[in-house]
């Protein structure tokens, strides 16, 4: 009886517990007739070394890199305050995926995905500038981002005009102002600027924050600063964005919660607390007193420890909360991912 002879056109490496050798070299020892699908280790690619014949060309067999979710709070910078008496400066636009809001009263923003080995650059707006000029007008604050995420500078506080536009707005100077008049906030980071008061006043509108309006002026007293959003991403509610007080004739005037200057009559504006996106507050009475400055803001990250590269540049503060990894930025610089 003839013997059969059995063959199986698969290699069976099921029970082999070692490895599989393959064909190595450089791209000038690769074979001169290649058949499609040949696999080899190429010995001059920097990172993926495998590769395969595609039947025209040789293509990188490129690994897996799964990629993650990081949230974020990007704070811009608070606006800066006039000189003489001027409304107080606008909170730095509040962006954010942690926590149930974000600026502006909008719902929390979606986590950013973020791909392994890839560089994220994080930029921190500074405060805009107080006047020290009676009668001159405080600037806006700069933008603060995280790649593709971008909050507006806080709007500068005015003597004698409009609150600027901005994160959120400035407060009004006096004078003949209409007061249904006033600086708007930008849609999901910040609310509007108050209005001032006609003279015999001498008062102006406070700046707005991440959850409230700035205040309108009374009389002889000025508009308060408006409230910040209070957010706990770096584990510790606290409070951010708050709008400067506008200039008062009487007392003290509060600035908002999250870093916004106070007003005392017959005093300098107040800044804005540093790396809160805080806005200055106005000079207090009709008096020739100087402008302030608004708060430096600040971007703070979140990510799952066991995706944390400890890959950054401007050295952020590292702290961890639970299972998370917590990045916070008061100056410019990079995350790799």
């Amino acid at each position: 009886m003839a013997l059969t002879k059995i063959t199986n056109d698969l290699l069976d490496l099921g029970s082999d517990t070692g490895a599989l050798g393959l064909p190595k070299g450089t791209e000038a020892q690769r074979p001169s007739n290649p058949l499609e699908g040949t696999l080899r280790h190429n010995s001059e690619i920097d990172e993926t070394k495998l590769e395969t014949f595609d039947g025209t060309d040789w293509r990188k067999i490129n690994k897996f890199v799964p990629v993650y979710d990081i949230d974020y709070l990007v704070v811009a910078g608070g606006g800066g305050s006039g000189g003489g008496t001027s409304g107080g400066g606008g909170a730095g636009g509040l962006r954010t995926s942690y926590g149930s809001t974000s600026g502006g009263g909008a719902a929390p923003e979606n986590s950013l995905t973020i791909t392994p080995s890839t560089e994220y650059v994080i930029v921190i707006g500074a405060g805009g500038l107080g006047s020290p000029t009676d009668g001159g007008n405080g600037t806006s604050g700069a933008n603060s981002s995280f790649d593709s995420i971008t909050s507006i500078g806080g709007g500068g506080g005015q003597h004698g005009n409009v609150g600027l536009n901005g994160g959120s707005a400035g407060g009004n100077g006096y004078g003949s102002i209409d007061p249904n008049t006033v600086g708007q906030g930008t849609s999901g980071q910040g609310f509007d600027g108050g209005a001032g008061q006609r003279p015999p006043y001498y008062t102006c509108g406070g700046g707005g924050g991440a959850s409230q309006d700035g205040g309108d002026a009374s009389n002889y007293v000025g508009g308060t600063g408006g409230n910040g959003l209070q957010v706990s991403i770096n584990g510790t509610a606290t409070y951010y964005a708050g709008g400067g007080a506008g200039g008062t004739n009487s007392g003290t005037v509060n600035g908002g919660l999250g870093g916004g200057g106070n007003s005392v009559d017959e005093q300098n504006g107040q800044a804005g607390a540093v790396n809160t996106g805080g806005g200055a507050s106005g000079p207090g009475g009709n008096s020739v007193l100087d402008g302030a400055n608004g708060g430096s803001g600040i971007v703070i990250l979140r990510m799952p420890t066991s995706n944390y590269s400890g890959t950054t540049t401007g050295s952020p503060t590292v702290t961890t909360d639970g299972t998370d990894t917590i990045l916070t930025y008061t100056s410019s610089g990079t995350y790799t991912a």
